[in-house]
């Protein structure tokens, strides 16, 4: 089924940002994936598009991975699986991704602290 594909994906991108390595992070995507960022000109964050999956990982890694003191979990974005990085309950980063066959085509990023209000745990 496709939503599982989907999850399994996705479930693997955590995984490879749990480990942190750059190389493995590479794998799950596609090489001409494309990376989109929201930081809503509050945080840091790429201005246009990200592409080619060398630069997309990179970008990946530097936001997901190896964050002190934060927690990457799978959970529902937009109804359909993704992730969501917290320190101390508060939402820093959550992503919606697109998969095409077994890989990431597109990753949105929502850096935007104004976007992730409802995104905070208690």
């Amino acid at each position: 089924m496709v939503l599982d594909r989907h999850d399994d994906v996705v479930r693997r991108l955590a995984e490879a940002c749990h480990g942190g390595d750059f190389g493995t992070v590479r794998t799950v995507l596609a090489a001409d994936a494309v990376a989109i960022c929201d930081g809503g000109g509050l945080v840091l964050a790429a201005l246009g598009p990200v592409h080619g999956a060398e630069d997309v990982a990179q970008l990946v890694v530097v936001l997901l991975c190896g964050r002190p003191d934060t927690e990457l979990t799978v959970e529902a974005v937009n109804g359909r699986a993704g992730l969501a990085l917290r320190r101390a309950g508060r939402a820093l980063t959550v992503v919606s991704v697109k998969v095409a066959g077994t890989r990431v085509a597109v990753v949105w990023i929502v850096l935007n602290p104004a976007k992730l209000r409802g995104w905070h745990r208690p």
